[in-house]
């Protein structure tokens, strides 16, 4: 420790995980812009069925960090975690490519092959994304922990570099329409096959550069096997490990299975969802009874909890992007930019070149408010995020109510709401992540993140779910006029079909009745954007008024 001054650079391992994390965040991005289109398109599924197997398959990807953060922290170490995960997102890349090839001649097995993908992708995921997050903070000596702010958003920026290419490069491959306007649906496991490339490159990358660059402070190289780690890798005075005694877990399981109960048989919610939301209750309950817990940890662990609670309402809103929103890209928008007809799949692009281009004007702006002494605390510019959101799906549901069911939505209207999520996302994500960091206790870390991915996790279940009462679109119109039936006529239950028209409209995925959410019926795209604007708008006015508490019980945290 000769140095004593603070070096001002960001270590190069700083560069080492963001180019890991690009690569694989492109291979997620670009196959997640395809799904829901794959799933309807070439897999012959409801656009309901397949917004339900999309929020769920998100959420299970950030339930999965679980297991990955307690395998790493017992037993593999994030490095070899790592690995393994990047080797898994890339096999399951491949099977959904087997799937895309398949379908053609085995409907029934394409199917099977492309639930096998999602679930290979799924623990991938969990072993990748938790260890990932966790070696940025080891980056850091104890000084400089105040540039965890700053580097997790240098390193977020890393994500949507990769997002962005992701989400261009395989849209251009799987999403191929000719000049009819027909689809080719044989097109997009190409866009799968890209996918697969970019994480093996990533995984490949990692493993030749980490144990040069990938080090803590000191130079010893991070994220190695957990029964090599030693006193000093902890903070003074605090306790090593995790004690959670027979009886806490026995609870914790009893809760999950109660939770479960209620969840599937009270609230109604299918397996996958009610194992997100019960798991993450039952973990969050675990980690509280911890009884070397001291109260200021337990205080700060409850700031971590409250938070992620309101983080839901913004995922659910923010990710309506794969399902509901590229559904109406597909469906009701004139997606011309500049002369251009751009693939539906692709309109979701601009969520990660905003991100690219306003990240470093963010990180700028906090740097220059906290140099001022004027920097909000970290709820305050969470609940800032949440009414970003709210007017930015406000304003889309002004749009909709304008053009009925035969006009078209301006792409202009899509990008300037991707605009503003992006501009929600950047006050709400990092700063979460970086929350987290500095909030909690270092044996429960990874944990932690998991609860907060939790978050993440029942945010989207709850996006899919609210994606599937997306009512018809114009197309759903058109197409039942075609085969001579007035749709909006049978959904205001003016007319009664038989029971082959009834058949026809099934056949062709047009629902003869409208979606029913929380007891209401949504007769129309602008109610059903209004329930965003509602919920996003109560959380963030809730979250305000929480604020004074929630800097209480932070003891000094900024």
């Amino acid at each position: 420790m000769g140095e004593t001054q603070v070096k001002t650079a960001h270590p190069k391992g700083l560069w080492v995980l963001f180019g890991t994390e690009m690569w694989e965040r492109f291979n997620f991005y670009g196959m997640r812009a395809l799904l829901t289109l794959f799933l309807v398109n070439s897999l012959l599924m409801k656009e309901e069925e397949a917004s339900l197997i999309y929020g769920g398959f998100l959420g299970l990807c950030y339930l999965t960090p679980m297991l990955g953060g307690f395998v790493a922290d017992r037993y593999l170490g994030n490095r070899n975690c790592i690995l393994l995960g990047g080797l898994l997102m890339a096999i399951g890349q491949l099977l959904l490519f087997t799937s895309g090839s398949l379908f053609g001649s085995n409907l029934g097995l394409a199917k099977i092959i492309m639930y096998s993908a999602l679930g290979v992708i799924v623990f991938g995921n969990g072993f990748f994304k938790p260890n990932i997050s966790s070696m940025v903070g080891s980056l850091y000596p104890k000084q400089e922990k105040t540039k965890l702010d700053s580097a997790f958003t240098i390193f977020y920026m890393g994500i949507n570099i990769g997002a962005f290419l992701g989400q261009s490069i395989c849209p251009l491959l799987g999403d191929v329409k000719d000049a009819g306007g027909i689809r080719d649906i044989h097109a997009f496991r190409w866009g799968f096959l890209a996918a697969s490339t970019a994480m093996l490159l990533g995984t490949v990358l990692f493993y030749f550069l980490k144990n040069k660059y990938v080090v803590s402070p000191e130079g010893k190289p991070l994220g190695g096997l957990p029964s090599k780690n030693d006193a000093s890798d902890f903070e003074e005075g605090e306790a090593q490990q995790a004690n959670f005694s027979t009886k806490a877990l026995i609870g914790a399981g009893i809760a999950f299975v109660a939770l479960g109960f209620f969840f599937h048989y009270v609230v109604g919610q299918n397996l996958i969802y009610t194992l997100i939301y019960s798991s993450g209750l039952a973990l969050a309950g675990l980690i509280i009874s911890d009884t070397s817990l001291t109260k200021v940890e337990r205080d700060r662990i409850y700031v971590i909890y409250i938070v992620s609670f309101f983080i839901i309402f913004f995922w659910a809103a923010f990710e309506q992007a794969g399902s509901s929103l590229t559904f109406i890209a597909d469906n009701q928008t004139d997606r011309h930019f500049f002369g251009w007809a751009m693939p539906p799949s692709m309109v979701q692009i601009f969520n990660g070149m905003f991100v690219v281009l306003l990240a470093v004007p963010f990180s700028i702006l906090w740097d220059t408010l906290r140099a001022k002494g004027k920097e909000p605390i970290s709820p305050v510019k969470l609940a800032a995020g949440l009414v970003i959101i709210s007017v930015s799906f406000f304003m889309i549901a002004t749009q909709v109510s304008y053009i009925g069911t035969s006009g078209l939505l301006l792409v202009k209207w899509l990008i300037l709401l991707y605009f503003l999520n992006t501009c929600a996302e950047l006050c709400l994500s990092p700063i979460g992540l970086s929350l987290v960091g500095k909030l909690s206790p270092k044996r429960f870390a990874s944990l932690l993140y998991g609860v907060f991915f939790l978050s993440n996790a029942s945010g989207y279940a709850l996006g899919g779910t609210l994606g599937s009462i997306l009512p018809a679109t114009g197309d759903k119109f058109a197409k039942a006029k075609e085969l001579g039936i007035d749709l909006q006529a049978v959904l205001d239950k003016k007319i009664t079909l038989s029971a082959d028209q009834l058949a026809l409209l099934d056949h062709h995925q047009i629902s003869a009745q409208n979606p029913i959410f929380a007891g209401f019926e949504i007769h129309n795209l602008y109610e059903f954007f209004m329930v965003f604007v509602v919920l996003t708008g109560i959380a963030a006015i809730l979250l305000f008024a929480l604020t004074p508490l929630l800097k209480k019980l932070m003891h000094g945290v900024r």
